[in-house]
């Protein structure tokens, strides 16, 4: 069984920074490609970025390109995901997920274990 734990969320004014994190339980972390995806009250959960196996492939919604880099460390078991120049429009429950595979994607279908989410809240 997967287990992944998020962590880092918080309250920070716009223009602010965070720092997720999300550590899985398991040997065969460093075999699939990890996503971050976000969920706002009242809308569907959407992709924010994603991470191959290897960390040599990163993906990004157009909302977070630029401001947002994920990253990985497989001998931690790790990933992470650096949130720069904040906007109240990224106030959201954020998700750890793992994928069905080794490269980057999108969807949520596509992603087998979820984390519990961490509350991202940015003020204006």
């Amino acid at each position: 069984q997967v287990q992944l734990v998020e962590s880092g969320g918080g309250l920070v004014q716009a223009g602010g920074s965070l720092r997720l994190s999300c550590a899985a339980s398991g040997r065969t972390f460093s075999s699939y490609a990890m996503g971050w995806f976000r969920q706002a009250p009242g809308k569907e959960r959407e992709f924010a970025a994603a991470i191959s196996w290897s960390g040599g492939s990163t993906y990004y919604a157009d909302s977070v390109k630029g401001r947002f880099t994920i990253s990985r460390d497989n001998a931690k078991n790790t990933v992470y995901l650096q949130m720069n120049s904040l906007k109240p429009e990224d106030t959201a429950v954020y998700y750890c997920a793992r994928r069905r595979g080794n490269v980057v994607g999108t969807t949520t279908a596509t992603y087998d274990y979820w984390g519990q989410g961490t509350q991202v809240t940015v003020s204006s």
